[in-house]
């Protein structure tokens, strides 16, 4: 049972709280992003080391190991990307559109120039890893950011395409400006294709960490099927209307709108009567 049911746990415990820490630091004053971004990026450049170093350990711990770092260089790109540290080169609402969803898809090339300083980091991240790992028996880390990364982008292309739930209630006050870039629908061609098909390798990936011969293997499919699972669980909170957000409402209480920078001091608003014109 601790064979499958710790790793699983493990994964979907992390999945949660490394989503909630980062939306509860990207809803802190702007002021403090920085300080996140300097400590986040401290994490990821040792996990990044610890992706190197458990490559050549087939353990059980070298998996749990090596799916926590990469879990950790993941949130880097969530962050830099919620803080609006490494978006695009556009950071304006798309072109004769309002800032909110529209009911078809917006033009293709400012929609891409709004996210593609974050894609290429991916994409690079995405070959340093395979880079430090390729060598080593250890592939749990590649694997677990390719299935983050492809999933991402899986719903992302569901999102620019059209949904009815767009989970833009994630996007702080800097980066609402994405909206304008988002399509509300029932329904778009790509979605049942998406999710037909990750279902498929979730299902595959399930049955190969039953059928695994080592604890190893057992532990690292084990992590990539629960992630996968997770991630079409994602997928269907675009088009079913479940209060996913509470999830992680914890860390979606960082952000309270400070008012009282729109109020005006007491004591002008006690001399308002007397300041207006007779």
């Amino acid at each position: 049972m601790l064979t499958h049911g710790l790793p699983a746990t493990y994964a979907f415990f992390i999945w949660w709280l490394s989503t909630g820490l980062v939306l509860y630091a990207v809803g802190r004053p702007r002021a403090k992003h920085r300080k996140y971004m300097a400590v986040i990026s401290v994490l990821a450049a040792l996990a990044l080391i610890a992706l190197s170093v458990t490559s050549h350990d087939a353990s059980v711990s070298a998996a749990f190991c090596a799916f926590t770092s990469a879990i950790v260089v993941w949130a880097w790109h969530e962050m830099s990307f919620l803080t609006g540290s490494l978006t695009g080169p556009r950071v304006t609402p798309c072109p004769g559109r309002s800032r909110e969803p529209a009911n078809k898809p917006a033009p293709l090339l400012p929609a891409i120039q709004s996210v593609i300083y974050h894609e290429v980091g991916i994409v690079l991240t995405a070959a340093i890893t395979y880079g430090l790992v390729q060598d080593g028996p250890n592939m749990t880390g590649l694997w677990t950011f390719l299935i983050l990364w492809i999933m991402r982008l899986s719903a992302k292309l569901n999102v620019y395409l059209g949904v009815p739930n767009l989970t833009e209630q994630f996007l702080p006050q800097h980066l609402l400006y994405l909206k304008s870039y988002f399509c509300r629908k029932p329904m778009n061609g790509l979605f049942p294709i998406s999710v037909t098909a990750s279902t498929v390798i979730a299902a595959l990936l399930v049955i190969k960490a039953a059928a695994a011969i080592t604890p190893f293997e057992a532990a690292s499919l084990t992590f990539l099927a629960t992630l996968m699972s997770l991630a079409v669980l994602e997928h269907w909170f675009l088009v079913i209307p479940l209060p996913a957000a509470n999830l992680w409402s914890w860390g979606l209480k960082s952000r309270r709108v400070d008012t009282t920078v729109e109020r005006p001091p007491a004591d002008l608003a006690a001399m308002a009567p007397a300041l207006e014109p007779t």
